[in-house]
């Protein structure tokens, strides 16, 4: 996970984007008042009455004082249930909010992150903010206001245990600092090492049968056993961290309250304060330091989800569209205009993927991309989708740079069928509509006869993984869809291998109906009837 600056108790840009962390901090400052003026009752409550109860010894009015005790501790009862399922609530909706805004993101911007790292942070992590909402910032809002409004009760009735908890409060956050930097610093390396957990186990079974095939599956598993075992020590190490500081915060804070106690007893002793005043002030000391304590304690609780919190940000802030420049005349950048690569090139590390190509795609004109497996095609094509940023080179239409847009403005100019297009549970004819969900029948058939699927039912089921048609249908399917795109506007067909697996009268029937569309095409094959059909051939991967 990509190292974030610390940002403070309440991340703004939790503010900013979910707008149920503004209503729970707001109502949480109303309960978290009236709480502390109910604890402050309570005291005065049983000062009172012991106080009078050890004067006189007489027991008159003691029913009343209980009633009145009942009712500050079921006020009491009543607000945290309340602060708790606001604060569920107000998990729930900033979950859903950061999940939509993630998907968002990386449906502008695919392929920036792995797809185990993104199904982590989505699930697991975020719901870390669970314990964020429901133990963290609750207890964070009473540690502002019952200390300020016990406080200020405590010096009304003696100054001087007030500045006795004046001086000693600060040395509660002063160490719940230095335990928070070492437990935020525990929980992003735990996340780092659960996210690589998470992408080891995805990487071995996405590659399962590969590795069976070569004897290799089991020698995975002592791989995958040091991982879980980094895991498990990060997550061991973060629980010791947890229980040694609620150790330390709970030490000091009782050494805080035993300090006020000793001056009081002390004074009692010598007549120096009243035994109404005194038992006030011990009973609300307590309550100074309790809030407090909690925030550092709960912190550990909350860890998770605000280190999940930054990695979501992260993500969607990489997905956030860039700012269109401006014409001279003040219009918008449109994407019109011929398609020019120049000297594009990509490399992986010290490994060349894609050796310097240059080509300009004119409107209407068909382009076959050829060359050796490896040679660097597929890599070409996702330069050309945004799907990687390319080492060198650009990519420019009508002049403007791929850079002057966001991935999703500039992906509506193209259609894509990659070698196995991607299709939902559904039918034939909603996958063909996931291009346009208003197109009609007769245009989903237009669009199936067209890429050589006419005897192909609009209601056919089509399972997950695309269960329930061969690998040619479903290479048929995607390229109907993206023949409705360009009816729907896109301007270029972009095509991985869309004949692979078709005979002769299907490949005919493709190839006829991608240059009867009238758009631009990029088409990577390696059968002779597309070349020829093509109105150039580029080598890629062929180095001049």
């Amino acid at each position: 996970m990509p190292q974030a600056r610390t940002r403070g108790p309440v991340d703004p840009r939790l503010l900013s984007r979910a707008r149920a962390t503004r209503v729970f901090l707001g109502a949480g400052v109303a309960a978290g008042t009236a709480t502390a003026m109910l604890v402050v009752y309570q005291a005065w409550l049983l000062a009172r009455s012991i106080s009078s109860i050890v004067a006189t010894g007489a027991t008159e009015g003691l029913g009343a004082t209980l009633v009145l005790l009942a009712g500050v501790l079921a006020g009491r009862a009543v607000l945290t249930w309340l602060t708790t399922w606001l604060a569920h609530r107000s998990a729930a909706a900033v979950k859903s909010q950061l999940r939509h805004d993630i998907m968002e993101a990386t449906l502008a911007s695919p392929g920036a992150t792995p797809s185990a790292s993104l199904v982590t942070l989505m699930t697991q992590g975020l719901d870390g903010l669970d314990g964020y909402f429901s133990k963290y910032l609750p207890q964070l809002v009473l540690a502002v206001t019952v200390p300020l409004i016990v406080g200020a009760s405590i010096l009304f009735s003696d100054w001087q245990a007030a500045l006795i908890i004046a001086v000693t409060v600060p040395l509660i956050p002063l160490f719940m600092a230095m335990v928070g930097w070492t437990t935020e610093a525990r929980v992003r390396r735990r996340y780092r090492y659960q996210t690589r957990l998470a992408r080891h186990f995805a990487d071995l079974v996405a590659g399962l049968p590969t590795l069976q095939v070569f004897g290799r599956a089991k020698a995975q598993a002592e791989g995958l056993r040091r991982t879980e075992e980094a895991n498990r020590t990060e997550t061991m190490a973060t629980l010791r961290i947890s229980f040694l500081s609620a150790l330390v915060l709970e030490l000091l804070s009782s050494l805080s309250v035993a300090i006020v106690a000793l001056a009081i007893g002390t004074r009692l002793v010598y007549y120096g304060i009243d035994f109404r005043t005194a038992l006030f002030v011990l009973i609300l000391a307590p309550e100074v330091y309790l809030p407090i304590r909690q925030v550092g304690v709960h912190y550990h609780d909350s860890a998770d989800g605000v280190a999940a919190a930054e990695a979501a940000f992260v993500e969607i802030d990489r997905g956030l569209p860039l700012v269109g420049e401006e014409h001279r005349d003040g219009g918008s950048v449109r994407l019109e205009g011929p398609l020019t690569v120049d000297n594009l090139t990509h490399s992986y590390g010290d490994v060349l993927a894609l050796p310097p190509t240059s080509f300009t795609l004119a409107a209407g004109e068909v382009v076959a991309l050829s060359g050796p497996s490896g040679g660097g095609k597929s890599t070409l094509l996702s330069a050309l989708l945004g799907f990687l940023t390319p080492t060198s080179g650009s990519v420019t239409v009508g002049g403007f740079s791929q850079t002057r847009f966001s991935g999703r403005e500039w992906r509506s100019r193209f259609a894509y069928v990659p070698q196995a297009p991607g299709l939902i549970a559904g039918t034939v004819a909603d996958n063909v509509r996931l291009a346009d969900a208003t197109a009609t029948d007769d245009e989903v058939r237009d669009v199936l006869a067209a890429a050589g699927a006419a005897d192909l039912d609009l209601d056919h089921a089509v399972g997950d993984e695309a269960e329930g048609l061969s690998a040619g249908e479903r290479r048929r399917v995607g390229i109907a869809r993206a023949l409705l795109r360009i009816r729907r506007g896109a301007h270029v067909l972009v095509l991985d291998e869309p004949t692979a697996g078709l005979d002769a009268d299907a490949e005919a029937t493709v190839v006829e109906s991608v240059r009867s569309s009238g758009a631009s095409a990029i088409v990577v094959s390696h059968r002779p009837a597309v070349l020829a059909a093509a109105d150039r051939v580029i080598e890629v991967g062929v180095v001049a």
